[in-house]
């Protein structure tokens, strides 16, 4: 009876499945010990080999920041980490849900994917792969909020009348402007004082004679 395989095993053929389903998709071997996920020549996610705990980096720019919060995980090496790379680590006894590292595979391949891949993307609907769970996707989680039941609160507020639209307030006429005030006629120049004309100099008093002895 040959033996079980490894849960990692299977967790990590069916990543690489879900991931090689994408338009463009391909096997990457960049160096010995390595085969990877790549679209149209551009890795979009680093996995383990067969027979080795299970490791996968992805490019998160959007949840790589809640993604560093779990255990296990780091930034990715050799500077990809200031990229937005997040790489993860786990053990046979505590391997995450597929869900989970399906939406890690699907934002990677998004930021990583030409415009073209996208429209492809697009183009097949709500499933990104064949065969493969999109649990985790994000075109499939928000295809499911779009078609959720909205909620009471939400009902209530349809059934609401509609408030009347308030009348316009009425323009205030503009202020009329200001005569301007009227210049100050110039004040006339005062005349010029005539001089006074020197008083007549007085002759000066004849000295009394002497009086006799």
């Amino acid at each position: 009876m040959p033996p079980r395989p490894r849960a990692s095993d299977v967790l990590l053929q069916h990543l690489r499945s879900f991931g090689l389903a994408y338009p463009g998709a391909h096997p990457k071997s960049p160096w010995p010990g390595h085969l990877d996920l790549a679209v149209d020549d551009k890795t979009f996610a680093y996995l383990s080999l067969p027979g080795e705990p299970l490791s996968i980096s992805c490019k998160l720019p959007h949840s790589g920041a809640a993604a560093l919060l779990l255990p296990n995980t780091e930034p990715t090496a050799y500077g990809l980490g200031r990229s937005g790379w997040v790489s993860a680590r786990f053990d046979d006894g505590a391997l995450p849900p597929a869900s989970m590292l399906e939406a890690w595979i699907d934002e990677s391949y998004r930021a990583q994917a030409k415009k073209r891949r996208l429209a492809e993307l697009a183009a097949r609907g709500s499933t990104t792969t064949a065969g493969a769970s999109t649990t985790g996707g994000r075109a499939a989680t928000t295809q499911r909020a779009a078609k959720a039941e909205p909620t009471t609160e939400a009902k209530r507020s349809a059934k609401a009348e509609p408030v009347a639209p308030r009348k316009p307030v009425a323009k205030a006429k503009p202020i009329a402007k200001a005569k301007p005030i009227a210049k100050a006629k110039p004040v006339a120049k005062a005349k010029p004082v005539a001089p006074r004309k020197p008083a007549a100099k007085t002759k000066p008093a004849a000295k009394s004679r002497a009086r006799a002895r």
